[in-house]
């Protein structure tokens, strides 16, 4: 089975309860009299990413799945396969690796990485010979979500590892 952050949206929302609501706040009349805000929750897991910045309910929808699969990359762990993803492949030249918080990919090379992370006991060098990138380069992407890099700190710290920077 793949990882839920690596499903395409389609392929996720099956396993997936939406709800529109309103949210307090600034933004006057429309805010308080339109239900622009929305909550997408991963049924098996629990887990949800929620939007309610923006004044589009499609809008919100987008931000809310793309959070919900950022948080599926922290929360959820399975065993890498054999070798990098070919999304993963296709993101990396010369040892580094280029994504974009906000581009789509972005979920699912985040889960990959932390996945190979996790089996590889924390060791970084490890991980990212596994991933075909430099050591730095798999940090900076740690880097690009800060509860990542924090998930991944307080694991090198359970088993007496430095703390990366």
């Amino acid at each position: 089975m793949d990882h839920p952050a690596r499903l395409s949206v389609k392929q996720l929302l099956t396993d997936c309860r939406s709800v529109r609501t309103r949210r307090s706040g600034p933004g006057g009349q429309h805010r308080n009299k339109v239900e622009t805000a929305v909550v997408v929750e991963h049924l098996p897991t629990g887990i949800k990413g929620e939007a309610s910045e923006r004044r589009s309910q499609s809008q919100n929808q987008q931000v809310a799945i793309q959070r919900l699969r950022v948080q599926l990359a922290l929360q959820v762990r399975h065993a890498p396969s054999g070798e990098p993803s070919a999304a993963w492949q296709m993101r990396v030249k010369n040892g580094r690796i280029g994504v974009s918080v906000e581009h789509t990919n972005f979920p699912s090379l985040l889960a990959e990485a932390l996945d190979v992370v996790a089996a590889c006991s924390y060791d970084m060098a490890v991980a990212a010979t596994h991933l075909c990138v430099t050591s730095s380069q798999l940090v900076k992407l740690l880097k690009k979500d800060r509860a990542a890099l924090d998930q991944v700190n307080r694991e090198r710290q359970s088993r007496d590892l430095a703390t990366l920077r």
